[in-house]
């Protein structure tokens, strides 16, 4: 992992330039004005957007505010993918900033989960990670940490803290010197479709010959249509 930590720090402040609009329904007592944020690519939209949601209800009167929400070029976001994710799916095409549009009302109760407060992001977040842990290390890894650790995981991705995140994931990432690897590689590749949104099965990091599996190799297992005749990815959507 040290010789990965400044790939490892560019991928953390990896940020998304964005404009924040209030949509033209929405009852104001005077005009609103967008309001700019860079986004981190690793954090979730309900974690960075309190200065939006306060920005806004400056504007709004308290009877017209419900919870809040975000689409996209008339896809509602969900607050539970990654922003950098979202990006990618929806907009990575797009000129920058990313447009965002905020609704107080109307909430798509078809397409997006409720997300009541911080902690539902904390419970999402951590079952990840445990579902991660699982397949990499049986969950041998993240039951022997302490709560402390957990939080300490959780505040560093909250607070945006590198080093204080890192510290604690670091042991998500290793495996005994005398193994190959993990157990399985945890995964999941997201499509634009609606009827399977992502792909995600049991894939081994090294082959029965012993030999390391490749990005290549989980691809042409999982997901074949991506891959060209010639051997290289195709471009995806996704």
């Amino acid at each position: 992992m040290t010789d990965d930590k400044d790939v490892l720090r560019d991928v953390w402040f990896g940020r998304i330039p964005t404009c924040f609009t209030l949509y033209q329904d929405e009852i104001t007592e005077r005009e609103a004005e967008p309001y700019y944020l860079l986004l981190p690519r690793v954090s979730y939209l309900t974690l960075v957007t309190d200065k939006v949601k306060k920005h806004f209800q400056k504007v709004m009167r308290q009877e017209d505010i419900s919870e809040i929400w975000f689409e996209h070029e008339g896809t509602p976001l969900k607050w539970h993918y990654p922003i950098g994710l979202l990006f990618d799916l929806l907009a990575s095409s797009s000129a920058l900033p990313w447009n965002i549009t905020v609704h107080f009302k109307g909430f798509p109760e078809k397409d997006l989960l409720h997300c009541p407060s911080k902690d539902t992001i904390e419970a999402h977040f951590m079952s990840c990670v445990k579902e991660a842990d699982a397949l990499k290390h049986k969950s041998q890894v993240i039951n022997e940490m302490q709560k402390k650790d957990h939080k300490q995981l959780w505040m560093g991705l909250h607070n945006d803290r590198f080093d204080q995140f890192w510290a604690i994931n670091r042991k998500l990432m290793e495996y005994p010197a005398e193994e190959s690897g993990f157990r399985y590689i945890p995964f999941r590749i997201y499509q634009t479709t609606t009827e399977r949104p992502f792909i995600q099965k049991l894939f081994r990091p090294v082959a029965t010959d012993g030999q390391l599996h490749t990005l290549g190799d989980l691809l042409k297992e999982v997901c074949p249509s991506a891959i060209a005749p010639e051997g290289f990815p195709r471009p995806l959507p996704t």
